[in-house]
């Protein structure tokens, strides 16, 4: 004797509270993968060419959900002085740059500089970084080094409960990221092979200059010239004109006699 085959026409529908906890482990799995990966003070382009100079941003995102953000400083390495830090200004926050006396003097272009900048510190003034949000920085670094691969720009960041984090450690030979990693500036070969790119274009800046000269010498040569043979021309003209001044004058006293002559 066969039986029918009998299959459910609906399945059960899963419960509420099932739903609800898949969903918070999900979200608890993107927030835990994706939180830690950005949530540091970093620079922006962390690349740059060895000898030359460059323009980066200071990315300082905020952390807590309950406080602002209301001081940054930047440390620049000792062992690698740079001889120029200039921050672009920030609306919204006061900046300030700190100078130190080197024990060794530093030549650039020829120059010895026994102080260079070492910190520069922003302090709001219209309210901070918010939850939720970040600010950059613009600063422009140089001349950068040419015998290291890499600058670290130590950070510390305070907010307004008075709570300070300090992104000063450094990267680790195994790769893994520390806690509270510094930010990194990459230093790689400049493409020319002598990092001197701003040399380079002041030299073609001369070259251009001295092109531009010649080019003007020439041009007042054929000037000179022009203005040479225009006296010469004038002074032609004078000739030619009197010469035509004469004979007009003895063709008009030759018709005179000649008229005298046939009345006597």
């Amino acid at each position: 004797m066969q039986f029918p085959l009998r299959f459910p026409t609906r399945f059960p529908a899963p419960s509420a509270r099932r739903l609800a906890a898949t969903g918070a482990v999900a979200a608890a799995c993107v927030v835990a993968l994706a939180g830690p990966a950005a949530a540091h003070v970093s620079v922006n382009p962390d690349e740059a060419e060895q000898g030359g100079y460059a323009t980066i941003d200071v990315k300082v995102p905020n952390e807590r959900d309950n406080a602002s953000t209301v001081k940054v400083e930047l440390t620049f390495p000792a062992d690698h002085p740079l001889a120029s830090v200039m921050p672009q200004p920030v609306p919204g926050w006061d900046v300030k740059v700190t100078r130190t006396k080197l024990d060794k003097p530093l030549e650039v272009h020829g120059r010895q500089l026994d102080e260079v900048p070492s910190k520069i510190t922003w302090t709001e003034t219209d309210g901070g970084i918010e939850p939720g949000t970040f600010q950059q920085f613009p600063v422009s670094v140089g001349q950068l080094p040419e015998d290291v691969d890499r600058l670290v720009l130590k950070a510390v960041q305070t907010y307004d409960n008075k709570e300070v984090v300090r992104w000063i450690e450094e990267p680790t030979d195994d790769g893994e990221e520390p806690e509270h990693p510094a930010p990194v500036l990459r230093l790689v070969p400049a493409e020319d092979g002598d990092g001197h790119g701003g040399d380079d274009a002041a030299e073609n800046d001369a070259a251009e200059d001295g092109a531009d000269a010649e080019t003007a010498a020439d041009a007042d040569d054929t000037t000179e010239n022009a203005a040479e043979s225009g006296d010469a021309s004038d002074t032609t003209a004078r000739v030619l004109a009197v010469i035509g001044i004469v004979a007009g004058v003895g063709g008009i006293a030759f018709g005179v006699l000649a008229g005298r002559r046939r009345t006597s």
